[in-house]
């Protein structure tokens, strides 16, 4: 909205009758209730290497802790099915893998036995980020936490549930999903009930994941109502 880019345009379409499906944010962050230190402690801090799974699906990259929940690249990647889970719901729930590189076998021996360490010092020397520690205690009790041994805080740490409660909002979303119903155009890409219109992007009903995906998408589309101009004028 700050760059001019408001989707006033449903609006002036609408009134006219152009069939346009609600636009919702896509590519974006979740709201994650965390506690007040965890989110003044570590609000802006990239949670890396991570895999985030969500109903079944596993998909690894980078995410950062914000104040108010979680957003980044594989936070986006999952971010169509976290949004219907929650409008169907009214949250959904997600599991974090804080080392996708290493098997549960392989994590817990890194840790290594515990012996007369604080649990602090423990996960430390078990080379555990500042952050990946406040997540562990953050997402567990700790009258659970404390009796763990290696191998059930390394399950632990591959599996940290975290529940999403809702979108961060279309001004923090990098696309929409949404728009003009396809049936309103024709093979030109103009608007039928509105001759000389033409219509291309995220104006149409679609989403696609973030970066060349959607980029391409767009500019193609673009270049198709182009083209479809171009006839309508009856250019050369």
């Amino acid at each position: 909205p700050r760059l001019g880019s408001d989707g006033a345009w449903t609006r002036i379409l609408g009134a006219r009758g152009i069939a346009i499906s609600p636009l919702k944010p896509s590519n974006g962050g979740f709201v994650v209730p965390w506690s007040a230190y965890l989110a003044e402690r570590f609000a802006g801090q990239p949670i890396k290497p991570l895999a985030i799974t969500h109903e079944g699906l596993t998909l690894q990259g980078e995410a950062m802790l914000t104040k108010d929940g979680i957003e980044g690249g594989v936070v986006y990647a999952h971010s169509s099915a976290i949004r219907e889970a929650i409008l169907r719901t009214g949250s959904s729930f997600i599991t974090l893998d804080l080392r996708p590189g290493m098997t549960t076998g392989a994590l817990a021996g890194k840790l290594g036995t515990r012996g007369n360490k604080s649990l602090s010092s423990y996960l430390r020397s078990g080379g555990l980020s500042p952050l990946a520690i406040a997540l562990l205690h953050e997402t567990t009790a700790a009258d659970q936490l404390r009796p763990m041994d290696a191998h059930q805080i390394a399950m632990r740490l591959k599996a940290l549930p975290v529940t999403l409660t809702a979108n961060a909002g279309m001004a923090r979303a990098i696309s929409s999903a949404g728009g003009i119903s396809w049936f309103e155009m024709n093979e030109n890409w103009m608007l039928t009930r509105l001759p000389g219109l033409f219509v291309a992007g995220e104006m149409l009903d679609w989403e696609a994941p973030t970066g060349g995906y959607l980029l391409q998408a767009c500019f193609s589309s673009a270049v198709a109502a182009a083209d479809g101009i171009l006839r309508y004028v009856g250019a050369p």
